[in-house]
């Protein structure tokens, strides 16, 4: 996403356009592979030096808010951030706590249905997410 693609995208969210959002939506965008807030707000602080961590901190809460990144917790209790916004799921390698996106739309079918037909009392499912544990295998 470009740097215009990233203030139309804050702005169509209702946000008001700063630096700073700028600044943490670009870092995850670009840092890939669901990085922790330390590594955005490293990536930050080289080009953008004058950001306050607890600026970032609350940037990515309200990105969160949003709907414009969504959070990703890994086995070891680290929270990290997911730019990607369409329905997928994460394999989470529990040895090098690498996360990969994974896609299967049979499988969504298949959870969807599976919990349509529960119809958990009290309680509106509002998404899935599956987390697979294990490791991957070095070719």
């Amino acid at each position: 996403m470009k740097l215009d693609q990233i203030r139309v995208f804050i702005k169509e969210k209702g946000l008001k356009i700063t630096p700073q959002r700028i600044a943490v939506l670009e870092a995850v965008l670009e840092l890939g592979n669901h990085p922790t807030a330390e590594k955005i707000i490293e990536f930050i602080q080289i080009n953008h030096p004058n950001v306050a961590i607890g600026t970032v901190y609350k940037t990515l809460e309200t990105f969160v808010e949003n709907d414009i990144i969504k959070k990703v917790k890994t086995d070891k209790d680290i929270m990290r951030y997911d730019a990607i916004l369409e329905k997928h799921h994460h394999l989470y390698c529990a040895e090098s706590d690498r996360i990969e996106d994974y896609y299967d739309i049979e499988l969504n079918t298949l959870l969807e249905s599976y919990f349509k037909k529960k119809n958990i009392e009290n309680f509106k499912i509002e998404d899935i997410k599956l987390q697979i544990i294990g490791n991957f295998l070095i070719k």
